[in-house]
């Protein structure tokens, strides 16, 4: 070890006293950053406009800098400006001051009320700020703070920057700036003192004149006049004379189902605390000159009232409770629930309470039945009636999560046809809903959500209303399972749902929609069947819904018709053993053997004679142009079967199985096959309408574009029609050749049904059975925000706010694109949540302006129409003027409202009086005045003197000051002349 260290020890350190210090490399980098933004030199923009600082955008780029270890942001604030033509300018550049330190004087954007600070205090278009990068760090010691200031000073004399460099110090919370700006022979220290408490001798005019003339040490007699900004604001806190309209929901009121605006289907709306908590009034004096006004301790002719600039701003409530939102929020609140109905209701032992009741017919129910059981055929209804049963055992009625009064009145209001002896129409009634082309209306295409007036909306406001108000999760749990029963209910007794437009499912719709529709498509054929087997007359026999069976085998026969009432019993039996077997056939055994030995066997022989003498049957009416090719009897159009209606859950399904069936030959096929279930129906219905057609007549009218007609020369020279079937009709093995060929002429009425409704209904009932309610809440939701998106619709038109329009019109266009994807991100519809949110607070700041400022009791038009535009204003704007200052209409408004405000204070207990005010002289001062003590004071005082010798170059010095209850700032901004000192 000894040896290793020895010659360590002879190597010596040798100190390079050129290499930059920490100091020098800071000062360097500032340089850098300066000269990489090119701000260097002069460039003198064009005067400011008024207002200017707070309408002009405000842009800022930041880096990083290093002091040894320690982080430092130095970031770049400009207002962006048109870049003004420097052609001709350079000799007025090389003597004009910089533009920082003309902007110093400039009155057109004092108190800009959006701003950074150092612009309010300054004035400034464009500055850089150097701070510590982390929050928690501080500057805090003076030598940092003086080091600092002289790196600042060397950069911007190295690089000629004549944009103002400052540097944050103290905690970042006391917003301490001191800096500096340098032009040619100038220079600006921008200076601040900063103090929790006031000192008196500070707190009016005169006092604060004396520092800023002490500080400018101006040498010459007769002072130049010195130019004064006053501003005074303002604060009401307490609206005597208003009140926040808004009450809670009454409800109790509720059950009676006769509440205010909030009967079901009807949403809340409006904030339940005033969204606006106070009023600020700055009242300004712009362009007062020394010796004009007296401001002292012990008298001032700042009067608000004469003040010849009024300005107001309101300051909203932080997050004020807005009854839709919330609404809103706690139903989305339930998507994120795990639990299922029966565990939400308490009823986790089904299996108990079926061992309890298992008799000798259960017994021989499962003898009877397959060991497979497919999943439609369980008994949705025997599961839920035995929840009832249960809940109602266990529980006592004043225990259930929905009282019956509750649940009646939203059951009524749910399934109105209730309430009348006989059922409704199914289809939506739309007598006081909007039209249906109108934009409203629509809004569900776009939602994916359910027309306003359909069932599946109402339902979701119901549930909505049921979390809200009635039970929470556990009503909605309820509410859902008394909904399944009355859908068992009304599918088992053939009674339309109300509220669903007729047809198959629209699948613009949602999905719980379009299964509900599924439910409604099921039930109108079922119940057509059985009215159809009611009907005493033949002649309906061809015009009832394809599938409406009539069933009787010696029909085919050429002379043999049956019994018309006979054949009605027949079907009548049928159908009562058909309505729960599996596979559902409409002809039987014997039609099947005749069709064999007239139809098919007759058929293939190529015997279209004995097929002619068929007996024609499910004929709709005449084509009119076409007759058969072969016997020229006119064409027939058949009564059709309808196609399967498909839920969109149905139909992915649907393209998954085919899609898995491949591309072979035998998939193929195979997928061929199951597409043409509908062609093969068809094609029965047509051969059974037109005895003796062929595949060529079939096509003429199904695809007439696959029939080809060409004019061409007979033999003895006349022009004739020559048809043939196009080239995709002739290829081998085609589809429509083999399905022609295994055709039977079978009406409709007597084909297996495309459409097996029995097990379609089972599925649909199945499906709401097992839904938990988060799924239910999943489904429901694009319902509830098009309804709540309707409801600030309404209310927004009511008060006309341009604003809230296009924030309605985003939020319409985002929810459009969210809503869309099958499962939306939780965040993205928080999002949504949030934006309504937003719109309904600001229509009820709008409605508690309109309420302070009585905009409705105004008797003029043209006061009105100013106050509203006024209050508007005051919704968009940071800080509206005030037009008249206190003479105006809104100024008289306001001074009223400080006027009670005060009298209302003045009657305060003794003990609290003596509390708020210290001596009696100052209790019977503020007991007169209008307005209380103002809350801020700012004073902006500016003049032009030479410094620091009178032979110095005159230049601008300004000086802003702000008094609080419990602050006390003065930001200076001292130039002096560096040439003639």
């Amino acid at each position: 070890m000894a040896g290793d260290s020895e010659p360590e020890s002879e190597v010596f350190e040798l100190t390079d006293f050129t290499t930059a210090s920490e100091w020098e490399r800071f000062i360097s980098r500032v340089e850098e950053v300066l000269n990489d933004w090119k701000l260097i030199g002069n460039s003198l923009g064009k005067p400011l406009e008024k207002g200017i600082y707070t309408s002009g955008t405000w842009e800022e780029k930041s880096d990083e800098i290093l002091f040894a270890d320690f982080k430092f942001s130095i970031t770049h604030h400009y207002l962006v400006q048109e870049s003004t033509d420097k052609e001709g300018n350079d000799e007025m550049l090389e003597d004009a001051i910089p533009q920082s330190m003309q902007d110093l004087l400039c009155m057109n954007n004092d108190f800009p009320p959006r701003a950074h600070c150092l612009v309010r205090w300054y004035g400034l278009r464009e500055f850089v700020v150097i701070a510590p990068a982390a929050n928690s760090d501080a500057v805090l010691s003076e030598s940092k703070c003086n080091l600092l200031l002289s790196s600042v000073s060397i950069a911007l004399g190295n690089t000629g920057c004549q944009v103002p460099l400052f540097v944050q110090i103290h905690h970042k919370w006391r917003r301490m700036y001191v800096g500096e700006c340098q032009g040619p022979g100038v220079r600006t220290d921008f200076e601040m003192v900063h103090l929790r408490k006031v000192p008196n001798q500070y707190t009016h005019l005169s006092g604060l004149l004396d520092i800023f003339k002490s500080k400018i040490g101006c040498p010459l007699t007769p002072l130049p006049p010195v130019s004064i900004t006053i501003r005074f604001t303002y604060v009401l806190q307490d609206w005597q004379q208003y009140f926040w309209p808004q009450q809670p929901p009454d409800i109790d009121a509720l059950v009676g189902g006769e509440v205010g605006g909030l009967e079901f289907g009807k949403l809340p709306f409006g904030a339940c605390e005033d969204p606006i908590s106070e009023l600020h009034l700055a009242t300004t004096w712009p362009h007062l000159t020394e010796g004009i006004i007296v401001d002292n301790d012990v008298y001032s002719d700042l009067d608000p009232i004469q003040a010849p600039h009024w300005s107001v701003r309101v300051r909203k409530a932080d997050n004020p409770q807005c009854l839709l939102g919330d609404f809103v929020t706690e139903f989305f609140k339930v998507c994120r629930r795990k639990e299922s109905a029966d565990e939400i209701l308490g009823r986790s032992t089904f299996e108990e309470e079926g061992r309890e009741i298992t008799d000798i017919t259960h017994a021989l129910s499962k003898l009877t039945e397959p060991a497979p059981v497919p999943i439609h055929k369980l008994s949705v209804s025997n599961m839920v009636h035995t929840a009832k049963k249960k809940i109602r055992k266990h529980r006592g009625i004043e225990e259930s999560p929905l009282n019956n009064d509750v649940l009646n009145t939203i059951l009524l209001y749910l399934f109105p046809d209730a309430a009348s002896e006989k059922p409704l129409d199914g289809t939506s009634s739309a007598d006081n809903n909007p039209s249906s082309e109108s934009e409203e209306y629509n809004l569900y295409n776009q939602f994916k959500s359910a027309p306003s007036d359909s069932l599946t909306y109402k339902l979701a406001l119901c549930l909505c209303m049921i979390n809200f108000y009635h039970g929470g999760l556990k009503g909605v749990a309820h509410l859902w399972q008394e909904f399944v029963l009355e859908m068992r209910f009304r599918w088992e007794n053939n009674f339309l749902i109300p509220g669903l437009a007729s047809g198959p499912p629209d699948l613009r719709c949602c999905l719980l929609h379009q299964k509900l529709q599924m439910l409604n498509c099921c039930i109108e054929r079922k119940k057509a069947r059985d009215e159809g087997r009611k009907t005493s007359t033949s002649n309906n026999v061809t015009n009832t819904y394809p599938g409406d069976a009539g069933k009787h085998g010696d029909q085919l026969g050429p002379d043999n018709l049956k019994d018309v009432d006979k054949e009605k019993g027949e079907v009548g039996k049928s159908w009562d053993s058909w309505s729960d077997s599996e596979e559902e056939f409409f002809e039987c055994l014997s039609d099947t053997e005749e069709l064999k030995g007239n139809g098919q066997e007759s058929g293939k022989k190529g015997g279209l004679k004995e097929m002619a003498n068929l007996k024609p049957e499910g004929r709709l009416h005449q084509h009119g142009k076409l007759t058969l090719l072969h016997n020229g009897e006119p064409l027939y159009i058949p009564v059709t079967q309808e196609p399967a209606p498909m839920t969109e859950d149905l139909l992915e399904e649907q393209s998954e199985v085919l899609a898995k069936l491949g591309t072979s030959a035998e998939g193929a096929h195979l997928r061929a096959r199951m597409q043409s279930a509908c062609l093969l129906s068809d094609m029965e219905s047509f051969k059974a309408a037109n005895p003796g057609c062929s595949l060529e007549d079939f096509v003429r009218w199904y695809s007439p574009r696959d029939y080809i007609e060409e004019e061409v020369i007979d033999e003895k020279g006349n022009t004739v029609l020559k048809g043939e079937l196009s080239a995709r009709m002739k290829i081998p093995s085609n589809m429509w050749v083999e399905a022609w060929e295994t055709a039977k002429p079978i009406p409709a009425r007597r084909q297996r049904r495309l459409f097996d409704d029995t097990r379609e209904a089972e599925k649909v009932l199945h499906y709401l059975a097992i839904q938990k309610p988060a799924d239910l809440a999943r489904h429901l939701l694009p319902c509830v925000i098009h309804a709540a998106v309707l409801k600030v619709k309404e209310e927004e038109n009511l008060e006309n706010i341009s604003s809230v329009k296009k924030i309605i019109k985003q939020i319409i266009s985002h929810s459009s694109k969210v809503l869309h994807f099958p499962n939306p991100e939780d965040k993205k519809l928080e999002e949504i949540i949030h934006q309504i949110t937003n719109v309904e607070a600001l229509i009820a700041r709008a409605r508690s302006l309109k309420a302070k400022f009585g905009t409705e009791k105004c008797e003029q038009e043209e006061e009105k129409e100013d106050l509203e535009r006024f209050v508007n204003c005051l919704l968009e704007q940071p800080e509206v003027v005030v037009a008249g200052a206190g003479r105006g209409h809104a100024g008289r408004i306001i001074h009223k409202l400080f006027v009670n405000a005060q009298r209302a204070a003045t009657m305060s207990p003794p003990e609290e009086e003596l509390k708020r005010m210290g001596s009696l002289e100052e209790r019977r001062q503020n007991s007169v005045s209008d307005f209380p003590p103002p809350a801020g004071r700012e004073l902006i005082l500016r003049t032009t003197v030479p410094r620091p010798a009178p032979y110095s170059r005159a230049l601008p010095q300004r000086m802003y000051s702000v008094l609080t209850k419990e602050d006390f700032r003065l930001a200076g901004a001292f130039s002096s002349d560096t040439s003639f000192f």
